[in-house]
């Protein structure tokens, strides 16, 4: 009589598949070691930490940290530029490589079409570092962006150093890095919807507006849903590297952000528990977030991620 059950199906699975499941092996691992292992020591955002002690031998304070971080001066404007630059590049950054996915679509000639995707995709291969220098020069007292602003009647000053300026300029910046790089996965599940769906259309008279519409946007929704909600898992979360390259102390008001606050109290003062917990924080908030948008998203679209 054969066996049922999970454990001895999973194990004729394994038998039988084993070769895909040492494939496998290496990605579990990697999680396992980086991602899963990391999560025991988040306990000291619990604990007054100290290197000489050790995770388990540092007293246990329990909320401390995070009451502190609530009560801080700057938890108020952490918290808005992280929401507003975040919210600021979903508004307009999300739709920008949809946008170029579906402009791309209707060009027919391909020589074209691989000019504009290959000069679109080149900013998400530059450095960081060389993107935040080229910022910085353009946008300085005499730089061309600064100078093309003054024809449209902006005073000519460093834009870096108005608090003003910071979050547009890091927008725009981030969407000319990342447009044509989003595009692709937009560009590749256009290219999976069935050229009989157009023929169709062509033969109840839509026209290329109306094919874009009717046939296109519904074809690639479920992979519109499926970033939009990694998307809004990540609205508070933004990387230190490119802010601390840019900003400066005059500029604080706007640019200061969670991460950027992690990285001055975590690694310049040393203050171990506090950004573990600071940290822990913004994760359990872009969890909340990620399983909200996955049920409203579900619930209007039936599209989701589980």
């Amino acid at each position: 009589m054969k066996k049922t059950g999970f454990l001895p199906s999973l194990w004729e699975d394994l038998r039988k598949h084993k070769g895909l499941y040492l494939m496998l092996l290496p990605i579990v691992i990697f999680y396992l070691v980086f991602c899963y292992y990391p999560m025991y020591g988040a306990q000291i955002a619990f604990r007054d930490f100290s290197p000489k002690l050790g995770t388990m031998g540092s007293p246990w304070v329990g909320l401390k940290h995070f009451k502190e971080f609530f009560n801080s001066v700057y938890f108020g404007r952490l918290i808005r530029n992280t929401l507003g630059i975040n919210l600021k590049n979903l508004v307009f950054g999300f739709p920008a490589p949809i946008l170029l996915a579906l402009m791309l679509n209707e060009v027919r000639s391909d020589k074209f079409k691989k000019t504009v995707q290959t000069v679109s995709y080149l900013p998400h291969f530059i450095s960081t570092v060389v993107i935040a220098g080229m910022i910085l020069q353009f946008t300085s007292t005499d730089g061309f962006i600064t100078q093309l602003m003054t024809l449209f009647g902006f005073p000519k000053q460093n834009m870096m150093m108005n608090p003003d300026f910071f979050q547009p300029v890091y927008v725009i910046s981030d969407i000319w890095q990342g447009i044509g790089w989003g595009s692709i996965i937009y560009i590749a599940a256009i290219s999976g919807i069935s050229a009989e769906l157009y023929e169709a259309a062509r033969i109840d008279g839509a026209g290329r507006w109306k094919q874009a519409l009717h046939v296109t946007i519904p074809g690639i929704l479920p992979t519109i849903i499926t970033m939009l909600i990694l998307r809004i898992g990540n609205v508070m979360s933004l990387g230190f590297e490119k802010i601390i390259l840019l900003y400066n102390s005059s500029i604080y008001e706007t640019a200061d952000v969670i991460s950027t606050y992690v990285y001055r109290k975590g690694l310049l003062d040393q203050s171990y528990s506090f950004s573990t917990a600071v940290g822990l924080f913004n994760s359990m908030i872009n969890l909340l977030l990620l399983v909200a948008a996955n049920r409203i998203c579900k619930r209007v679209t039936e599209h989701s991620l589980w």
